[in-house]
């Protein structure tokens, strides 16, 4: 499948112009040579970040690795890479993946992760992953589950399975953006589940969870929970953007 997909996006590189999806700028590629650049130089990866959430860690965190939040509470997940942060050149072109429904973005969004995160990840074991599911209710209003679409297009080792039909959701009518922490972690609990038929396939495993973007965590530890319970042995979080602190009141996620 990947081998026609490849073929589609030259011919549609070569043929019809492109406008870079941080800047606008018409050129050959989604991404622009510059706004690439930019976005490694920027990259979470260059920062130290603590090791289990990826946030930034403060200069007294930076001897541990961690964080004091998962120093305190330390969340069910083991680790987690991010690409960018949320307040940064992404974000815009991911909203317009979600809300404008501009699904050539997850394929520019893929292949930037790619092009900044696949060395530091491609060696990386495990042996599923997994996009943050969408409530059927969600994901009929939305058309697509925008983690799933950008999981697509990432090159990852191939032992590593990819399916978006084992994370399921229950459908929860409220919105987290704008909520406190404490209110967050309360709303998705009981929200994730394992579709019975992946129960078996799963344990013992290593499973990545791909999302789009990570805030407080609540959702990422809540789906670590609940793929451990169900016997899963490790649980690692990619993620495109990472909000920074504080990040009580970051919105549209």
């Amino acid at each position: 499948m990947r081998f026609p997909e490849n073929i589609f996006q030259t011919i549609c590189e070569q043929l019809l112009p492109t406008a870079c999806i941080t800047c606008q700028t018409f050129q050959g590629h989604s991404v622009c040579d510059q706004c690439v650049d930019s976005l490694q130089n920027n990259a979470l990866l260059n920062y130290e970040c603590c090791f289990q959430c990826g946030i930034t860690l403060e200069a007294f965190e930076v001897n541990q690795e961690k964080c004091t939040s998962c120093e305190k509470n330390k969340p069910h997940f083991d680790e987690t890479y991010c690409l960018d942060r949320y307040d940064g050149s992404l974000q815009s072109p991911l909203h317009e993946l979600k809300y404008q429904r501009r699904i050539a973005f997850a394929h520019a969004l893929g292949s930037i992760w790619n092009i900044i995160l696949n060395k530091e990840l491609i060696d990386i074991h495990a042996d599923y992953l997994l996009p943050v599911p969408l409530s059927i209710e969600k994901l009929a209003q939305r058309g697509f589950n925008q983690s799933w679409e950008i999981a697509k297009q990432i090159r990852c080792a191939k032992q590593i399975q990819k399916s978006p039909y084992a994370l399921r959701r229950h459908h929860y009518s409220g919105h987290q953006a704008g909520s406190s922490l404490s209110n967050r972690h309360l709303a998705i609990q009981g929200m994730f589940y394992v579709e019975e038929r992946y129960i078996r396939q799963l344990q013992g495993k290593t499973v990545i969870v791909f999302d789009d973007v990570m805030t407080s965590g609540a959702t990422l530890n809540e789906i670590a929970r609940i793929l451990k319970d169900n016997g899963v042995s490790r649980v690692i979080n990619w993620v495109l953007l990472r909000a920074t602190r504080p990040i009580e009141r970051v919105s549209h996620v």
